[in-house]
């Protein structure tokens, strides 16, 4: 593609060189860069991608997008400055890649809590109705029943749209993308055309990047502020915040609740660890879902299912034969009565919203223990607080690790503790080794009772001084169990 074609949606504010020479690539990793491509030099929160500008030209990059141009400009290579790289990366993507999100219907999801299970539900959803279709999740991105290991919840540009546009030679109709807060703060869906976008619900989480619950709400409100006029909204008019993101948007805007009036409406007729029997828009459903955050979860579904086009009574069919996405309230049996459950919850709320079904479902008639810790290198002002979550609908809850990463696992559990008095906290047991901890709580239950293990659903490795170990909480749980047996 010639480089003044790749730049006609972000003009530079200087060019310097020829813009008419071919671009084969356009890339933000420098290790990446091959002969003829592109290298955007961005402000990333941990290197500065300016410094890797002449490593990049060694490399064979004949263009360079940047901020500040180098002191010594090369021969042969096109510099082209913005004043912000982070603006111009998603539409050259774009642009690079064939427009590719405008090829298909792109819904993006976003929120603090449910965005896997509503994108991930959605598109196992139209694949069984006979649709071409792709996902871009936390767990895995899928092009049309094809698994494409992820990173990150939404990637960077570059990796985003050529995602896309491998989605698009495929041909599938639609796509389904989990929208994360990071990913619109830096300006990673910058450039994609979204025919409509849900909102699931705002509680505290990623203050260690936004610094203030303000900026992280903003930064999901902008994601509605840019859609476009033929676009829709689905958002949960349940949440304090569901009518808040879509003040500003263009899209037409439907409301779902469980609550009260709404444009989608449902309630829990009754409930079991089998799943639940929902009134949805006038129609009994019986689910495999559990749990009130999961009716919400379904009735944004529903309401995006019929916004695309597919009939109200068939939307509730396809829900119908639906199950829990990987490590979201995933039960697990041993043969003397105990029930596990793994869920990814790793925020106050999300804790709070599992422990309360699990409350609700077990009626008294069992005890439920919790074993959860808090990740490492992330927001420590939610540790204390997911501690008092555990402690107020636990029978008994075990502190353990989590993804430490680069901290101390027994400092991130000493900040849990701070978080509850001198008598929780004598009621608490404190096991640094998670495995350990899940083994444990297998052990000491009895009959009846179910075992929370919160905080890593669906990861499948422990991060432990930087280094990545293979740790299923599934495998764990099925290992004591089978013990227990002997």
């Amino acid at each position: 593609m010639k480089l003044e074609q790749l730049i006609q949606k972000c003009k530079p504010i200087k060019i310097i060189g020829n813009p008419d020479i071919d671009i084969k690539g356009v890339e933000i990793d420098s290790r990446q860069i091959k002969q003829d491509k592109m290298f955007i030099a961005m402000r990333g929160t941990q290197v500065d991608g300016h410094s890797y500008i002449g490593k990049a030209i060694e490399m064979g990059a004949t263009a360079i997008a940047c901020e500040n141009l180098p002191e010594s400009l090369n021969e042969g290579v096109t510099y082209l400055q913005y004043e912000n790289t982070e603006n111009a990366a998603g539409p050259i993507a774009t642009q690079f890649y064939g427009n590719p999100s405008s090829k298909m219907k792109l819904i993006g999801v976003t929120g603090t809590n449910g965005k896997t299970t509503i994108a991930t539900t959605l598109y196992n959803i139209f694949r069984r109705m006979g649709y071409k279709t792709g996902l871009c999740s936390t767990v895995c991105n899928y092009i049309d029943g094809k698994p494409i290991s992820t990173e990150c919840t939404t990637p960077d540009p570059i990796t985003l749209n050529q995602l896309l546009g491998q989605m698009a030679n495929e041909g599938c109709q639609y796509a389904f993308m989990e929208v994360s807060s990071h990913s619109v703060a830096q300006k990673r869906i910058e450039g994609l055309t979204f025919a409509g976008g849900i909102f699931t619900n705002l509680t505290r989480d990623h203050m260690d990047y936004h610094k203030t619950f303000e900026n992280y709400r903003d930064a999901k409100k902008s994601f509605f502020d840019a859609l476009p006029k033929g676009a829709f909204v689905i958002t949960n008019a349940d949440d304090k915040n569901g009518l808040v993101m879509t003040q500003n948007t263009k899209a037409q805007v439907k409301t779902y609740s469980l609550r009260g009036a709404a444009n989608f409406r449902a309630k829990i007729l009754e409930e079991s660890f089998e799943g639940m029997e929902l009134e949805m828009d006038g129609h009994d459903v019986f689910v495999q879902f559990i749990g009130r955050f999961n009716a919400s979860n379904l009735l944004a579904i529903y309401g995006t299912a019929v916004m695309l086009g597919m009939e109200p009574k068939e939307a509730l069919i396809q829900l119908s034969a639906m199950k829990p996405v990987n490590g979201r309230f995933e039960t697990i049996r041993s043969s003397n009565g105990v029930t596990a459950i793994v869920d990814y919850a790793h925020t106050p709320d999300a804790l709070a919203n599992v422990l309360t079904t699990i409350k609700e479902v077990l009626q008294h008639k069992g005890k439920c223990w919790t074993v959860c810790g808090a990740g490492g290198n992330r927001d420590k002002g939610k540790r204390p607080l997911m501690a008092q979550e555990a402690v107020k609908y636990s029978d008994h809850v075990i502190i353990t690790s989590d993804n430490p990463r680069f901290e101390d696992p027994q400092a991130i559990i000493d900040d849990m503790l701070a978080g509850l008095n001198d008598k929780q906290r004598k009621g608490v047991l404190s096991i640094v080794d998670r495995k350990e901890a899940i083994r444990t709580a297998c052990t000491l239950a009895q009959s009846g009772d179910v075992i929370l293990v919160a905080g890593k659903g669906h990861e499948d490795y422990q991060i432990v001084q930087g280094v990545k170990h293979h740790f299923d909480d599934h495998e764990i749980i099925r290992e004591a169990f089978e013990s227990d047996k002997k």
